[in-house]
């Protein structure tokens, strides 16, 4: 490993058994975060130049030189590894071997407590973007299937009993509207969480007057982290706050899974799941697994599994700790995973085909019993009699159909007036955010 920064001449001698355990895999793990370490620190260089730390040339210089690293790390010709204790570490290497003695001044002012905390909150404004578009593009399918196949009727269920006639767009806007919470969620905790602690340093302040205003501005954050105690205080709270954005997501995927596991099992034949999204069996060739639908239900075990993992490392005095490096894994490993299982979802609601022969006869006479209630009530009966009456005449439903039901449930959001124009607006105003 190259020599660590912090080391002092009267330190000893380093235990690499010990330099391993602290370091985890953090080198690793940096490797998501380093392309916001290294804006992070242009921009700091240029703010370093504006109160004259710098010269203009020098901070021109370190910003190019981190141009270049980070054309080196895309490409694969520069590798976060283990001779770097962090990607803190190998970024001021780099601009040392570059810049020499130049190089060495990128560190004025901060410390690596505040690179990470600006580099986490950089990262988690792209993630949750990232989020937000696609929870976004789960919720224009669902709503393009919801208009497509409105009045396509579909067994509802309380209990996973039969209950009352529903229909494909009633079930389709229920996901769309829940995704669209979803996109609206991942923009409000990023806008939450938009503010720079670069310049907070360790968590006291330094006695250079930074213009950290304007570094907060060059790297598009709205406001200040203004209380550099907060700064580090605020570790973990905002990573905690992402990933239940994130879980809420997660979350409403679980149940949508769930629906499509049971309607394309044989019992209910309600559904065929696209070929691309299923497997096969090792050793039962009539099979056809829908282990994409499957893994996906169970996505959101990883995320919560995350969070408690976050939320047990915070109980922590005022400060840094080092163990908020241990806020890095589950962070990093609940988004990576997250959003890769999310963003298939799309092409796989795209992909399912309803058999909507078997939909219709899957509707049996007893589900209209609510529509005869809702009718005695119309002609005038207290509505626990008319309960009654209709139980008594669950024999006599039997010539009525799915069709006539749905066209007269005409309440807001019911299925003859599902109100699809209003989510629509909702959903694409969020895409002009």
């Amino acid at each position: 490993m190259a020599d660590y920064i912090w080391k002092k001449d009267s330190a000893g001698e380093v235990d690499e058994r010990v330099m391993r355990f602290l370091a985890g895999d953090d080198v690793i793990l940096d490797r998501e975060l380093l392309p916001f370490d290294i804006r992070a620190s242009q921009a700091h260089a240029s703010g370093l130049a504006r109160i004259g730390v710098l010269s203009d040339a020098q901070a021109d210089s370190m910003v190019a030189a981190l141009n270049e690293l980070q054309q080196a790390f895309d490409a694969g010709e520069f590798v976060l590894d283990q001779r770097y204790e962090d990607g803190h570490s190998a970024i001021e290497a780099w601009l040392t071997e570059r810049l020499g003695d130049i190089g060495g001044r990128i560190h004025a002012g901060r410390s690596r407590n505040d690179q990470v905390a600006v580099a986490i909150r950089l990262y988690l404004r792209d993630r949750l973007a990232r989020l937000s578009t696609v929870c976004q593009q789960i919720a224009h399918v669902a709503l393009d299937r919801a208009k497509s196949e409105a009045m396509v009727p579909l067994p509802g269920h309380t209990h996973l009993q039969q209950a009352m006639p529903s229909s494909l767009g009633l079930w389709w806007a229920g996901h769309a509207e829940a995704f669209i919470d979803n996109a609206d969620l991942a923009r409000q905790t990023a806008d939450w969480l938009d503010a720079s602690p670069l310049g907070t340093a360790s968590g006291f302040g330094v006695n250079l007057p930074l213009d950290r205003d304007g570094v907060a501005e060059a790297l598009g954050f709205s406001r200040l982290v203004v209380n550099p105690q907060y700064a580090q205080n605020s570790r973990g709270k905002i990573e905690l706050r992402a990933v239940d954005a994130l879980a809420a997501a997660t979350g409403d995927l679980r149940r949508l899974a769930w629906d499509l596991s049971l309607y394309a099992s044989a019992e209910f034949d309600f559904l065929k799941i696209g070929s691309t999204y299923c497997t096969g069996s090792s050793i039962m060739p009539n099979k056809h697994n829908p282990d994409a639908v499957e893994l996906l239900r169970s996505l959101h075990a990883t995320i919560v599994g995350a969070r408690a993992e976050l939320e047990s490392v915070l109980s922590l005095p005022s400060g840094y700790q080092r163990d908020l490096q241990d806020t890095k894994p589950p962070l990093i490993r609940a988004f990576r995973r997250g959003l890769v299982g999310l963003e298939l979802v799309p092409g796989l609601l795209n992909s399912v085909s309803w058999n909507e022969t078997r939909l219709r006869e899957a509707i049996a006479p007893a589900l209209h019993a609510t529509d005869r209630a809702n009718e005695l009530v119309g002609q005038g009966q207290p509505f626990r009699q008319a309960y009654r009456q209709a139980a008594a005449e669950l024999d006599e439903l039997a010539d009525r159909s799915p069709e006539d039901s749905l066209e007269a449930r005409v309440s807001p959001g019911g299925c003859a007036n599902l109100l699809l124009e209003r989510l629509r607006e909702r959903l694409d105003a969020l895409s002009t955010r």
